[in-house]
């Protein structure tokens, strides 16, 4: 069971964030001290080489550093927890194994090729969710976020797959731009983004919404308004200077549970379920033509009730997407409950699903795929 809380919105893309104050140590000396440990002839001395390192945390201790080039930085919690798991070692073997893993850590980063989690101090990111449940206690409504858009999705869903599937840098691709949630996260993060809503005036919205916002990392944020069954969105970035994206964010109509417009070209006014998924397939075509190999789409999207049958929506769209190149990594299941429609209707879904002897609607799914 995932629990994802809203992240502050200058939070940094690093180990720091939420995960306690930093402490900027000197790294050679730290390594010192943790060479020691892994050198200890015995418990007794690995203890007391152990509380010699602790001492020398404290404020204007011998290990404290004014950070800079020199640093090592670890978000103290998370550093205490590692040396508490060394003096609670029962034997010397595991004691010096714990410490051989944080004298590994504080050598230096080891990032994988698509995003920047240290995989040397993967414990400090204990806000990025590994779970494929996840339950949302509230949307982030922190900066220019805003509630007031049905087809709004929660913040913490792009900044989930931002931190996970990108670096700063990187170009991030959304088709159905809608109020510009992943267009903001993109920008906080530092990752540049393409987005394209078919609705002219949900394109003023953004952009003045993303204007709002501090830029701190010099994103570039482009919002056109399009069709993206037929957008190129090759060209959209060749504009910006970019030949291809690395991440794919797609969270379109649910068919017709809501009507967006009245575009005959909006998924939302598809006149069947296989139109619909036609046009959806139109737009994934058109993703994975732009999209590096073996970077990831995410698709979010829910189930529909009609003429008192349970229509697999999801399912139905995550076999598109697999057809047209890509391999499913994972399968997401996302609550809904607190939605203000849902809160608003509560009693009457309650009161329909015991007389039509069906479930009421508490989750959509993230789907994950990795482009062959």
């Amino acid at each position: 069971m995932a629990i994802v809380e809203p992240p502050a919105p200058s939070a940094p893309d690093g180990p720091e964030s939420g995960a306690g104050a930093p402490l900027y140590l000197r790294r050679a000396a730290l390594l010192e001290a943790l060479a020691a440990l892994c050198a200890s002839p015995d418990l007794p001395t690995l203890r007391a080489e152990l509380a010699a390192l602790r001492a020398a945390l404290v404020p204007g201790g011998a290990l404290r550093a004014p950070g800079g080039e020199e640093a090592v930085v670890f978000p103290e919690p998370l550093l205490q927890a590692e040396l508490a798991q060394i003096d609670a070692a029962l034997s010397l073997e595991r004691a010096r194994y714990y410490a051989g893993r944080l004298r590994k850590a504080a050598q230096g980063e080891r990032t994988a090729a698509i995003n920047e989690i240290d995989l040397n101090r993967w414990k400090a990111y204990d806000d990025i969710v590994t779970d494929s449940l996840w339950l949302i206690e509230r949307r982030d409504g922190s900066g220019v976020h805003r509630a007031d858009y049905w087809g709004n999705f929660v913040p913490q869903i792009p900044n989930q797959l931002l931190r996970r599937y990108t670096r700063r840098g990187d170009w991030v691709l959304d088709p159905f731009a809608g109020a510009g949630t992943t267009l903001i996260e993109a920008q906080r993060l530092g990752r540049n983004v393409l987005g394209v809503e078919l609705q002219p005036p949900l394109v003023e919205r953004v952009r003045d919404l993303v204007a709002a916002e501090p830029n701190r990392h010099g994103a570039l944020v482009h919002v056109v308004a399009g069709d993206s069954t037929c957008t190129d969105f090759r060209a959209l970035l060749a504009e910006q200077g970019a030949a291809s994206a690395q991440l794919a964010i797609l969270h379109p109509p649910y068919h017709d549970i809501i009507r967006f417009s009245d575009d005959p070209r909006d998924l939302s006014n598809a006149a069947s379920i296989d139109r619909f998924l036609a046009l959806l397939g139109q737009v994934v075509s058109r993703v994975v033509d732009v999209l590096d190999r073996g970077r990831y789409l995410a698709l979010v999207i829910g189930d529909k009730y009609a003429r008192g049958e349970w229509v697999p929506l999801g399912f139905l769209a995550m076999q598109t997407v697999q057809e047209r190149g890509f391999a499913l990594k994972s399968i997401v299941v996302k609550d809904i409950n607190g939605t203000a429609g849902k809160r608003a209707q509560k009693e009457l879904w309650r009161y329909r699903a015991l007389v039509g002897g069906f479930y009421v609607f508490r989750h959509e799914y993230l789907f994950l795929f990795r482009k062959r």
